[in-house]
C-alpha cells in the first residue's frame, strides 16, 4: 500500500494501492484505513483503491465537521470532488456505509456497497445504539493499557467484540487489538456517537447514479437486522444481500462473502432486484 498521497487539494488521508477501476473505501465509527487489511489487497487485484481515514479518524484531522455526520459527509463530498474523484465506485460499512449511501444520495459516487450502514433505526434502537456504542467506548479506553493482555486469549476477545462480531473470538489478536485501539484513541467517538443518536436518521433516494447493494448480517447485535427494511424503503431500488453467519463487522465475519458481494456489487450495471 502506497502510502499518504500529498495533495493540496485535501486534507484527508487516504492511500492507494492497485491498478484498475477506482474504488472509494470507508471504514466505520472510530476505525480507521487499517479496518480494510483483509479486504483491501484482495480488491487491489482488479482495482485502484483509495482507501479513506474519514474526518478525525486515523491520520485526518479533527474539525468542525467532524464530529457530526452531517459534517462528516460534507467533507468527504468536498474530498471526492476535489480529487476529481466524481462517479467512482464506493464500498463502505457501518458509519462509511452510511456515508456511500449519502454519496449515492447526492449523485457522487456511481456503483455503492453499504455494509451494514447505519441511520436506519427507530427511537428505542437510537438509545440502545447510544448506550451500546459509549459503553464500547469507554471500555476501549479504560482497558487500553491492558488492551495487548485481554485480547490474547479468546475469551477476552469475546468480551470485548461481541458487540461488533457474531464470531469474536476467532478475530485474529492482531486485528482485535488494532481496531479497540482505534476506537479508544479516536477523538470524535463520543460526539459522533450522540449525533448520529440524537439527528435525522438517513435520507434517502429512489434514483442513484449507479446500482446500489446493501449488505446486511442477520446477527448484527448493533444495527439490528430489522433495520434493513428501513434501509430498503429509503433506497427502493437497492438490492439487500443478507448474510446468515455474520455480525455487524461483516468483514471481520464473512471476509470471502463480504469480498464477493464487494466486487459483485461495484462490476454491477443495475440489476436492483432485492435478494
Amino acid at each position: 500500500m502506497q502510502p499518504q498521497v500529498p495533495n493540496p487539494a485535501s486534507t484527508l488521508n487516504f492511500t492507494r494501492q492497485g491498478s484498475g477501476k477506482p474504488l472509494l473505501m470507508l471504514h466505520g465509527l472510530g476505525g480507521n484505513i487499517a479496518s480494510w487489511d483483509n479486504l483491501a489487497a484482495d480488491l487491489a487485484m482488479t482495482n485502484e483503491v483509495i482507501a479513506l481515514d474519514l474526518p478525525g479518524h486515523g491520520a485526518s484531522p479533527v474539525t468542525p465537521g467532524s464530529r457530526t455526520f452531517g459534517g462528516i459527509a460534507d467533507e468527504v463530498a468536498d474530498f471526492i470532488r476535489a480529487e476529481g474523484f466524481e462517479g467512482i465506485a464506493a464500498v463502505g460499512m457501518s458509519l462509511g456505509g452510511r456515508v456511500v449511501l449519502e454519496m449515492a444520495r447526492r449523485g457522487l459516487v456511481g456503483a455503492t456497497v453499504a455494509l451494514a450502514p447505519g441511520g436506519f433505526w427507530n427511537d428505542r434502537e437510537r438509545k440502545y445504539l447510544k448506550a451500546s456504542l459509549i459503553a464500547g467506548g469507554n471500555i476501549s479506553r479504560i482497558a487500553r493499557r491492558a488492551l495487548p493482555v485481554l485480547t490474547r486469549y479468546k475469551v477476552g476477545r469475546a468480551a470485548l467484540l461481541a458487540q461488533i462480531s457474531a464470531k469474536p473470538g476467532q478475530v485474529p489478536q492482531d486485528t482485535a487489538l488494532r481496531e479497540l485501539r482505534s476506537f479508544a484513541s479516536t477523538p470524535t467517538f463520543k460526539d459522533l456517537v450522540r449525533d448520529l443518536a440524537e439527528g435525522p436518521t438517513q435520507e434517502g433516494s429512489a434514483s442513484t447514479p449507479g446500482p446500489v447493494t446493501i449488505v446486511w448480517g442477520r446477527k448484527d447485535r448493533l444495527l439490528l437486522p430489522r433495520q434493513a427494511e428501513q434501509a430498503m424503503q429509503a433506497f427502493p431500488e437497492a438490492r439487500l444481500h443478507w448474510v446468515d453467519q455474520a455480525g455487524h463487522y461483516i468483514s471481520w465475519d464473512a471476509p470471502d462473502e463480504a469480498l464477493r458481494l464487494s466486487r459483485q456489487g461495484i462490476a454491477s450495471t443495475g440489476s436492483t432486484t432485492t435478494a
